[in-house]
Order: structure tokens, then C-alpha cells, then sequence
């Protein structure tokens, strides 16, 4: 029996069109794309359509290790969701307008490496960072 999916979420306080900006442009996932102060992303493309690919290298700043984050898109839904294949596991983001504010829920399949706990507190440490960096983009 498969694992359950994982889910983190997070609020962002601005419009929705800034949400889905800052989550899909390369130049912006390289500013948030990281679950520690000690890593960062220094190379991110998107092809957003079904059948695209992403890909975001991901490495410790002391140099010791890195790997990419890839997978391809599987369904595009502009400002309401996106799902993904990444190393055959699934996601699904999805972006849920509310009153000054959008929900982003990522949900996925977990890996075996790692606990489950680990995995949501890393994927969530992410998602913070990706609330911060659109909260603070001027208006």
C-alpha cells in the first residue's frame, strides 16, 4: 500500500497574480527555493505548459553536495493549480484565493529516504521562505 501524500501549506498576503508569478519564474524560485539559510538555488528553468520541464539545481552554499529538483509539468491550470512527475513521484500546488491573501497547498508523494516528518518540515521551511520573499516585493 502507497504511502499517504504529505501536504504543507502556507498564506501569502498579496493578490493572487503576484503569488503565482513569484511560485513560477525562475529568477524569483532562486531567491526562495531553499529549506535552510545554508543552501540556495542557483539555477532554476520553467516550461510552464503540460509536458514542460522544470528543474531548480539546489546546492549547500559550503559547496558539499547539490542535486536538481526536475520533474515535468502534468497539468497547468494558470493561478489555480499545477501538478508535476518528479523522479516518479507526484505534486500537486495548489492556489487558493481568499480576502487579501492566497493559500498555496503543495501536496506529494513521499520518498523513502527521509521520514515523513522530515520531508513536510523541509518542504514547509520552503514554502515559509516562498511566503516571505512575495510578502516582501514592493506593491
Amino acid at each position: 500500500m502507497p504511502e499517504p501524500k504529505i501536504t504543507v501549506e502556507t498564506t501569502v498576503e498579496a493578490p493572487l497574480a503576484e503569488v503565482w508569478r513569484a511560485y513560477t519564474t525562475p529568477g524569483d524560485i532562486q531567491q526562495w527555493n531553499a529549506a535552510s539559510d545554508d543552501w540556495h538555488t542557483t539555477r532554476a528553468t520553467v516550461d510552464l505548459r503540460v509536458g514542460g520541464a522544470f528543474s531548480s539545481r539546489m546546492e549547500a552554499k559550503d559547496g558539499s553536495f547539490g542535486f536538481d529538483f526536475e520533474g515535468i509539468y502534468t497539468r497547468v491550470e494558470p493561478q489555480r493549480a499545477i501538478e508535476y512527475e518528479f523522479g516518479g513521484r507526484l505534486a500537486r500546488v495548489e492556489f487558493l484565493p481568499g480576502t487579501g491573501a492566497v493559500t498555496v497547498r503543495v501536496s506529494f508523494d513521499p520518498e523513502s529516504t527521509h521520514s515523513p516528518e522530515q520531508q513536510r518540515e523541509g518542504w514547509q521551511a520552503i514554502l515559509d521562505n516562498f511566503a516571505r520573499h512575495v510578502e516582501r516585493r514592493p506593491r
